[in-house]
């Protein structure tokens, strides 16, 4: 189920976020039941600030897959959010060749949707 940091991480709150952070208390790689953390619901909606405050935690799974094996990069390349694919990039973290269930990457959902500065970031 979607915990407040779900919510907050969905809506764009960057200070719910970063209140619900500063607890210590919150798990930030916890999982809805499709596989997904509130890092791909920030990415998925181009929250840049809530990427941003969730990367420097230092323990979230860029890399995390969901049920369809997409990850947090796959969301911002296919919806066009080219600083939140640049957030996840500078981590230097993240496999940008990194296959779906379906054999896609985010190059070629980003070259499907039409997104050419999101091409030029991964290539």
């Amino acid at each position: 189920g979607w915990t407040p940091l779900f919510l907050a991480a969905d809506q764009g709150h960057e200070a719910v976020v970063k209140l619900l952070l500063d607890t210590g208390k919150v798990d930030v790689d916890a999982k809805e039941k499709y596989g997904q953390t509130p890092l791909f619901l920030a990415a998925y909606m181009g929250h840049e600030a809530v990427v941003k405050l969730l990367l420097d935690t230092d323990k979230v799974d860029v890399d995390v897959k969901d049920e369809d094996g997409w990850t947090p990069l796959f969301l911002a390349a296919d919806q066009g959010h080219e600083a939140v694919v640049k957030l996840l990039l500078d981590t230097r973290k993240v496999d940008v060749d990194l296959k779906d269930e379906g054999g896609q990457t985010p190059l070629f959902r980003a070259a499907y949707k039409g997104h050419e500065a999101i091409i030029k970031l991964l290539l």
